[in-house]
């Protein structure tokens, strides 16, 4: 199986970068399946239904958010509508959603793909290795599903590094989100399993994380938030990752990064 993640998809700039090169994905590089992070897809923070619509129909296969799920109110509803979107797994128990999805894909390959929000310097969640323990209790690689993709999404280096390495040897691939930084640390652990700290973004570099300097740049002068954030309006850059991943055994074989920028007609 050879799956794309796509990072944190940062407002008009993410998705014009995503969506413009969804075709270029599927011809250059053939997946089973595309995920797409749209956790900053509406205007920097969250993501409305018709955003994911969007993306879906133009054949992403599966969404993953963060901890902005809830901030476009529109999007609750929406979740347990949808059986092709994952919010964090390690939310309480009752909420909206799903915070694992398992997809059957048109080969007949099956993929479970899962969210853990991070607890360092984020807000008071649920323990994430508590909460995939008790997911993976159902699932054998090799056995009864080909791969396992994990999102982290998480503030914290030193948090994702450790997840990626409790979870080694049980799922296909660990990737982190979150803080926007494509990290050069991509690879395959000892048991098997790809790892990446942050896929990076998709959205306009010439900016603060996606947002427009002007703001963090006063803020960064006068010491506290006065004005709001709005993203930048530049053209994006697609940042993701494409992973291998062996249909028998669902450890990873080959990870790469990927970086485009958007494509103009």
């Amino acid at each position: 199986m050879r799956l794309i993640y796509c990072g944190d998809v940062v407002a008009r700039a993410g998705r014009e970068a995503v969506l413009s090169n969804l075709p270029n994905l599927r011809e250059d590089y053939k997946p089973d399946v595309i995920i797409v992070n749209i956790e900053n897809a509406a205007h920097g923070f969250g993501a409305s239904p018709s955003i994911c619509r969007q993306f879906l129909d133009a054949g992403v296969d599966a969404l993953v958010t963060g901890n902005h799920v809830w901030q476009q109110r529109d999007l609750i509803p929406f979740l347990d509508e949808c059986k092709r979107i994952v919010r964090p797994l390690n939310y309480p128990e009752g909420l909206p959603g799903k915070g694992a999805i398992e997809l059957e894909l048109p080969n007949g390959k099956k993929i479970l793909i899962a969210q853990l929000l991070g607890r360092l310097f984020m807000e008071a969640v649920d323990c994430p290795a508590q909460a995939i323990d008790k997911l993976l209790k159902n699932y054998m690689l090799g056995k009864n599903i080909n791969a396992i993709f994990v999102d982290v999404h998480a503030e914290a280096t030193a948090e994702k590094i450790e997840i990626g390495h409790y979870l080694d040897g049980r799922v296909s691939a660990v990737i982190g989100s979150h803080t926007h930084i494509p990290t050069s640390d991509f690879c395959i652990r000892d048991g098997g399993t790809a790892y990446q700290t942050d896929v990076g973004m998709c959205g306009d570099y010439n900016s603060v994380i996606g947002f427009d300097k002007t703001e963090p740049l006063n803020r960064l002068q006068r010491k506290y938030t006065g004005g709001r954030l709005t993203p930048a309006k530049g053209p994006g850059t697609l940042f993701g990752i494409v992973i291998d991943v062996d249909d028998n055994s669902g450890k990873a074989t080959h990870i790469e990064q990927i970086k485009l920028p958007t494509k103009t007609s």
